[in-house]
Parts: C-alpha cells; sequence; structure tokens
C-alpha cells in the first residue's frame, strides 16, 4: 500500500525541491512534479515528490485522517486480540475427545 501525504510548502529553492511540513516535521521534497506549486500551497507527498497539489481544506481533512490512524490501529488491533481469544475459548479441547 503506499501513502501520500500533505505537506504545507514553507519555502521553494531555485532547483525546484521545497522545505515542506508534514505533521509538524520539516522534509525537502522535489517539485518537479507539479511545477505551478507555490509557497502555502499544499501538495500530496510520496517518495520525497510532491505528486499533485490539493486544496488547503482537502488537505486539512487528510491529515485529521493520518493523526487518527495510530487510534483506529489501536482499536482493531484489541478487537482482532479479542475475537481470538473468543475462538481460542471456543474450539474443543484435545484433552477431552473434542467434547465441549
Amino acid at each position: 500500500m503506499c501513502l501520500a501525504v500533505p505537506g504545507k510548502i514553507l519555502q521553494i529553492n531555485p532547483l525546484g525541491r521545497a522545505t515542506v511540513d508534514m505533521l509538524g516535521v520539516q522534509r525537502e521534497v522535489s517539485l518537479r512534479l507539479v511545477p505551478t506549486a507555490q509557497v502555502d500551497d499544499y501538495v500530496l507527498v510520496h517518495a520525497g515528490f510532491g505528486i499533485q497539489v490539493i486544496d488547503p481544506a482537502e488537505a486539512e481533512e487528510t491529515l485529521r485522517l493520518v493523526r487518527e490512524l495510530p487510534d483506529l490501529f489501536d482499536e482493531d488491533l484489541a478487537q482482532a486480540e479479542a475475537a481470538e481469544e473468543l475462538s481460542t475459548q471456543a474450539e474443543p479441547s484435545l484433552d477431552d475427545g473434542g467434547a465441549a
């Protein structure tokens, strides 16, 4: 699975590289694929490249969802562990001849 994360362009150098802020972390990315991008624009960043300029509202919504991912993962993991526990309890024991 590939994930592109929005980054806000903070500055652009003459070589077409930009410093972007992604969730509070500054990264340098190439803007070769989005040559019209400007300072304060949001770009989707994947593998060190800005791949698309996006609307600020869309960027903020995507960033909100990305911030929620760890919590969603923890919830999914807890549900999977609970389901595993229930299925383990429901399996017949080999020690009693398969009778539950």
